[in-house]
């Protein structure tokens, strides 16, 4: 079989987006990623009942890779270099949490000067922007998008362990002035959790002029005690913001894009809704992962990843490992499978995997 020059899989979608975790390791614990804290395991054990949650696992961190088994700055740069030769444009830096890898910037500057890379982003909960948000933009990061799943404080330490909120409030004012615009705000919605939030998050996003994503609660959590009657349908999201704002559709001209986005009257931000679960994108997608310990994921929801690490670290040539990388996208899913009786939850968690 000849494979085409460009990343090309066998259901006719080229790759554009290469997401590249820097860390598994993150500041935060998450009830819809790693909920270790007594008040997430409060929710699941009293939210839930034991007859549609027999078995949840007990709460507890995954275990994090060790440095040598994490890819080093030199060894992303080679792969975002060889991704961009075979068609990437738009790399977004993830975790855990990006910027507990020491000297982000550095590698951010490298990769702003690979050609063909005309996007260059990162995804941060947002804790420890105001001290590294200049250098990050110094060195070529242009834009920023931070975790924010709560306006209340206690409601926010309770969806994400830590007392954090004023601190993300600071990293959002200071990612618009730096000029990384447009900063999003991402909030996961989980019924009973911060559903009653939705209208108060909206109008945050209208008054900041941010643009606001809603994303629907995906089965990435380390418990295990993902259900659907957590999920919020964007359905339902929308239907609640509606009946509050005058909305209107806006056009995306990127077929790929993720969220369905309405605009506010006045033209001061926007909301998005990603509806992965009920309403799913897998159709037009056109992402890869790349994990902090060098496997690459063609799809958020795989449940095998392909090993390059071994490849940078045994001596391969590039072509060598571009060919690998046209096998691998290849062989890319036509869709996840969430809510089919043979869906399996990913081993790993979104702070493993790279969002």
């Amino acid at each position: 079989m000849i494979l085409p020059s460009l990343l090309s899989d066998a259901h006719g979608r080229i790759m554009r987006d290469l997401r590249v975790s820097l860390t598994d390791r993150c500041n935060f614990r998450c009830l819809y990623c790693l909920p270790e804290t007594e008040e997430a395991a409060g929710f699941y054990r009293t939210k839930f009942d034991s007859i549609r949650n027999p078995n949840p696992q007990k709460l507890r961190l995954p275990d994090w890779k060790p440095r040598s088994e994490i890819l080093s700055f030199e060894e992303i740069e080679r792969i975002v270099r060889l991704s961009a030769a075979l068609g990437i444009q738009k790399i977004r830096l993830t975790g855990g949490e990006p910027l507990l890898r020491q000297g982000t910037e550095v590698l951010v500057a490298k990769i702003a000067q690979i050609p063909g890379i005309s996007d260059l982003a990162m995804t941060s909960n947002g804790f420890l922007f105001g001290k590294k948000g200049a250098a990050l933009k110094a060195a070529g990061l242009q834009r920023i998008s931070f975790s924010m799943d709560s306006l209340d404080r206690k409601n926010f330490k309770k969806m994400t362990g830590r007392d954090g909120l004023v601190e993300v409030l600071a990293s959002i004012t200071l990612a618009q002035e730096l000029g990384l615009n447009p900063v999003k705000v991402n909030a996961v919605v989980i019924r009973g959790i911060n559903d009653h939030e939705l209208e108060s998050l909206a109008e945050f996003a209208q008054n900041q002029n941010l643009s606001f994503r809603f994303i629907e609660f995906m089965p990435l959590d380390s418990s295990r005690a993902w259900l659907k009657d957590m999920v919020v349908p964007g359905k339902e999201i929308l239907e609640r913001l509606q009946t509050r704002f005058s909305l209107k559709a806006i056009q995306s001209p990127n077929s790929a894009e993720t969220a369905r986005r309405w605009a506010f009257p006045d033209g001061r931000g926007e909301i998005g809704i990603i509806a992965p679960v009920t309403e799913p994108f897998c159709g037009h997608c056109n992402r890869l992962r790349l994990t902090a310990d060098g496997k690459i994921r063609t799809c958020l929801f795989s449940i095998q990843e392909h090993d390059l690490k071994s490849l940078l670290r045994g001596g391969a040539s590039d072509p060598e490992i571009a060919e690998l990388l046209r096998s691998i996208v290849w062989q890319k899913e036509a869709g996840h499978r969430i809510g089919k009786p043979d869906f399996v939850q990913p081993t790993r968690t979104m702070s493993c995997i790279g969002g």
